[in-house]
């Protein structure tokens, strides 16, 4: 096998930490990925990766050569690059994540742009509110909404959200208005799975509060719709409710104990730092989110 495909398969390899979801990746049988980084090991005379039944983990020396592989295939796209021209047009594929209700905003609109821009780039947006693993899911950048956990991707900040708790006037009208967040306690709480995974409201700094939903539902729109209806008090990213605060159809609740903004990123591996199609996105919708009023008023 090519050296530099050998290369590629053990770059996957190391990243998705298994020879399986490797050849998933790059459409190859676990046969051939395993056959290519032992022809690697061989070549180099020695273990590029530590494999156990569970598990695969590079080695000291691996984790050197994995960097070092990253630079050749890095180097390799930007000579690819310059053979096309030094501004070559974005064209292939690129895959792209934003959770469902930002996506569908914010980042359908910049990618609509881009298909427009650029005839030769196809796009695949995947809108969902759990988090997406990038490397083992093959996306090339994505949208991430609160701080940055993992430090083998590299975030640019383009924007700032905020969690705020909101509720339609006529429930307030009814059960009054919460002015501590101890007062939550007493009332009907609708809880979005993507936000409130363990339902602990850290409400102003102060101590985590557990309460008990009355709804719970896995879809912001749903959330929020149900609390337009009446039925509770529910916590939320400012961007998701900004058109029913203009609309009167929401109010904010206890923004004195609002909690401080939390940054919406671009997001990609360092290994895709040099792409093309991912310089293009993220030029684009850097440009559009900059511009955006994303903070509840």
């Amino acid at each position: 096998m090519d050296r530099l495909d050998a290369m590629r398969i053990f770059v996957a390899v190391a990243e998705l930490e298994s020879f399986a979801a490797a050849a998933r990746r790059l459409r190859l049988s676990p046969a051939a990925a395993t056959r290519a980084v032992a022809g690697l090991e061989d070549h180099l005379g020695l273990m590029l990766l530590n494999r156990t039944t569970r598990s695969v983990r590079l080695t000291e020396r691996g984790a050197i050569y994995l960097e070092s592989c990253r630079r050749v295939l890095a180097d390799l796209e930007d000579g690819e690059r310059l053979a096309r021209g030094e501004d070559a047009d974005p064209r292939g594929a690129l895959t792209v994540s934003a959770p469902i209700l930002f996506g569908r905003l914010h980042v359908l609109p910049v990618v609509e742009t881009l298909l427009r821009r650029h005839p030769r780039l196809d796009i695949r947006l995947i809108l969902s509110d759990r988090f997406v693993s990038l490397v083992e899911e093959g996306v090339d950048v994505a949208v991430r909404i609160g701080e940055m956990a993992d430090s083998t991707l590299v975030a640019r900040k383009v924007s700032e959200v905020q969690r705020v708790l909101v509720a339609a006037p006529a429930y307030l009208a009814a059960r009054g208005v919460p002015r501590t967040p101890a007062d939550l306690e007493t009332h009907d709480i609708v809880a979005f799975e993507g936000v409130d995974q363990a339902l602990d409201w850290r409400i102003g700094g102060g101590q985590a509060q557990r309460l008990r939903p009355r709804l719970s539902v896995n879809s912001a729109d749903a959330a929020l719709a149900a609390v337009e209806n009446g039925l509770g008090i529910t916590r939320a990213l400012s961007y998701q409710v900004l058109e029913g605060l203009a609309a009167g159809r929401l109010r904010l609740v206890l923004q004195d104990f609002a909690a401080p903004p939390v940054p919406v990123s671009l997001a990609h591996p360092a290994a895709r730092l040099r792409s093309a199609n991912v310089g293009a996105f993220i030029t684009a919708a850097a440009q559009a989110l900059r511009g955006l009023r994303l903070l509840a008023p």
